[in-house]
């Protein structure tokens, strides 16, 4: 199985159980493992028959930045879901969504869940 990469998407976005959070509003990174057979895309040189990054960046820029949800773990699963949908050459998806300014009182990089589904979960 191949892999696309989208490492380190940055968005803003209003998610959290904190009214506050909802309110204000904070940063969000996305990494995202796309499993696909891309033996056709190495082939024929044609990006019909790859995963198309620009369109996944955009379809993840789109929900990330227009709902509202409580966990990030139910935001990685409306991602995930979008992309199964969206993109049939699409397996498997491993992501990560990382809240780096989450409102915890510490000294952290960051809170982060890291979410895998294959298309037959």
């Amino acid at each position: 199985m191949d892999i696309i990469k989208l490492k380190k998407l940055r968005f803003y976005g209003y998610h959290g159980v904190l009214e506050e959070e909802k309110k204000i509003g904070q940063k969000f990174i996305v990494d995202l493992k796309l499993y696909a057979n891309l033996k056709d895309a190495c082939i024929n040189d044609n990006v019909i028959d790859t995963v198309h990054y620009g369109l996944v960046y955009e379809l993840v820029k789109e929900i990330v930045e227009n709902n509202k949800f409580d966990l990030i773990e139910k935001l990685a699963q409306v991602i995930i879901d979008t992309i199964f949908e969206k993109f049939e050459k699409v397996k498997k998806i491993e992501i990560e969504i990382k809240k780096p300014e989450a409102p915890v009182n510490g000294i952290y990089d960051y809170f982060s869940v890291l979410i895998e589904r294959s298309r037959d979960e």
